[in-house]
């Protein structure tokens, strides 16, 4: 393996190597920092302050109703389906301090797709928005589900702004859908009930899985990606190892406007913070962005993380320029490419430039990241974090010379035990020496710093030549007249695959001919599309990430 040559480019204290003992589990984690930051704010939303005391003492009272009511044994499942409300970290820390296993769902997923993953997962308990629970009637008698959790918005907000949220959610907002379940019980109610009994403490090894994170992965079908307690402590120890110079123990303020049922924002930003004594602002709905900005504007951060969608739309508000940025030290890009162009506006407004990492769920999910003294965007990934090797190979499993084109594995205690009840699928991605292989094309420079170029099944083969859909996408949005895009294979009569290009118009009147011919200044003449189809919207997962093979 080529040796570790991007070491040269850390900033000066962080080692090669980190503490992987640092933390027994997530569970000791929690406890230890709970009680060393104890008074101070460990997460807000909608108004409302949950401490790292008030934090601890909740989770503990859920742990102790899953155990004492619902006696769920060691490793059983226990489903979250939550958008960013105090609750989620409640429900998270109080099912992983019961010994049980969280499985992280989005609530926007339909029936069909929420059915599968819970008949997949054996889970024997789901903890649900009410708004959201209605799906769960079409199905739950075909799945081993025991009990239905059911919470509102306002559920952890002192009253009476409580009772205000829950009425507008319920009555004025119509977002509640009656329905009723056997076994069904309010999550207050589950948190008084847990109050009065006695938490065991259940004995929780590294190895012990913490979570079921379903992902697409490198292999298109989900599958829940078993992140051990182990896997996650590493994660959260290295990356906030990276940060350590920047940000500072006990006084740092986080906006967090990812869902923390996806990887990146669970780790990045609730555990993360949680392990350094930080504040976590969760932003429940991040697609108002109206309101987001809104909310910017009021408050004090110093750090943020995002996606090129989201900084997209951000600055695409005519107030987001009179947000007050005086104490951001911090800015980190993930879950998909930033694109250039993103990424030097954001600089000229922010004065901070994003720093952009690379992950994936299968590696709880941090790889790669910038160093924090950047003073602009790269356009790489950045360098392996501490304790992280990273190989470039071919289809052959052979590793490739620096500067070659080839695929992105990566080996580290925070890559995944496997993939749950599918050790075929295991078996495709996690090889000899314990090597993931990510499915992401990229290349190493001779300082170590890594280009990620595409996923492996996107790229597009047009008359033998390989065309990747972040270039062609990056070079539309340098255009002003383009919002967004997203650029995917389509089958071709003549050279088996051609481009086609979806555009989000910035500006109403531009033309699909003034659009080519910016491309074809830009582009190789193979990579240019052969066709341009203007949208009103272009389809996105969970986190604002385009989802290619969901163009038509």
């Amino acid at each position: 393996m080529t040796a570790k040559i991007w070491l040269s480019a850390y900033q000066p204290g962080i080692p090669a190597e980190i503490d992987t003992n640092k933390y027994a589990s997530l569970n000791e984690m929690l406890e230890l920092n709970c009680s060393r930051y104890s008074n101070l704010p460990a997460l807000s939303n909608l108004g409302g302050t949950l401490t790292f005391a008030d934090l601890e003492r909740e989770s503990r009272d859920f742990a102790a109703y899953l155990q004492n009511v619902l006696r769920l044994p060691k490793g059983a499942r226990v489903a979250l389906m939550l958008p960013n409300l105090l609750q989620y970290p409640v429900a998270f820390f109080g099912v992983l301090r019961a010994g049980l296993i969280v499985v992280n769902i989005n609530p926007l997923y339909t029936p069909h797709e929420l059915q599968r993953q819970i008949k997949d997962s054996g889970a024997q308990a789901v903890v649900v928005l009410e708004s959201f629970a209605y799906k769960l009637a079409e199905f739950i008698g075909s799945t081993e589900l025991k009990a239905v959790i059911t919470t509102a918005p306002g559920d952890l907000l002192p009253a009476p702004r409580r009772w205000l949220t829950n009425v507008v959610a319920r009555h004025i907002g119509h977002r509640v859908r009656p329905c009723r379940f056997h076994h069904a019980i309010a999550f207050r109610r589950a948190l008084v009930e847990g109050g009065s009994s006695s938490l065991i403490k259940v004995d929780i090894v590294r190895d012990d899985i913490a979570l079921l994170q379903y992902t697409g992965g490198t292999t298109g079908i989900p599958k829940g990606a078993m992140l051990s307690h182990g896997n996650l402590v590493a994660n959260v120890v290295q990356t906030a190892t990276w940060i350590g110079r920047e940000l500072k123990e006990g006084v740092e303020i986080a906006i967090t406007p990812l869902p923390l049922f996806h990887i990146f924002s669970l780790t990045a930003n609730l555990l993360t913070f949680i392990s350094i004594g930080g504040h976590n602002l969760l932003i429940t709905d991040p697609r108002d962005i109206a309101a987001l900005v809104a909310f910017l504007r009021r408050t004090r951060f110093t750090a943020m993380t995002g996606v090129n969608t989201l900084f997209n739309a951000l600055m695409n508000h005519p107030d987001f320029a009179k947000v007050d940025f005086s104490d951001l030290k911090l800015t980190v890009g993930g879950g998909a490419a930033v694109h250039a162009a993103v990424a030097k506006r954001w600089k000229e407004v922010t004065g901070v430039p994003i720093t952009e990492g690379y992950g994936l769920t299968e590696a709880s999910p941090v790889v790669c990241v910038n160093p924090l003294d950047i003073e602009d965007y790269t356009g790489m990934i950045g360098v392996p974090i501490p304790s992280t090797d990273v190989s470039i190979r071919d289809d052959g499993g052979n590793e490739l010379p620096i500067g070659e084109i080839g695929e992105i594995c990566v080996r580290g205690p925070q890559v995944m035990k496997g993939y749950w009840n599918a050790p075929d699928e295991t078996a495709k991605v996690i090889r000899a020496g314990g090597w993931l292989f990510t499915g992401d094309v990229g290349y190493m420079r001779e300082d170590g710093f890594i280009k990620f170029i595409d996923r492996k099944k996107d790229v597009i083969v047009v008359s033998g030549f390989k065309v990747f859909p972040n270039e062609v996408e990056d070079a539309a949005v340098i255009h002003p007249g383009v919002l967004e895009a997203g650029a995917k294979g389509v089958a071709d009569a003549r050279s088996d695959e051609a481009v086609k290009l979806f555009v989000v118009k910035r500006d109403p009147r531009l033309t699909e001919q003034e659009l080519m011919a910016h491309l074809r200044q830009m582009l190789t003449a193979y990579k240019v599309p052969k066709v341009i189809e203007f949208r009103d919207q272009l389809p996105k997962n969970a986190i604002g990430k385009v989802i290619r093979h969901e163009l038509r």
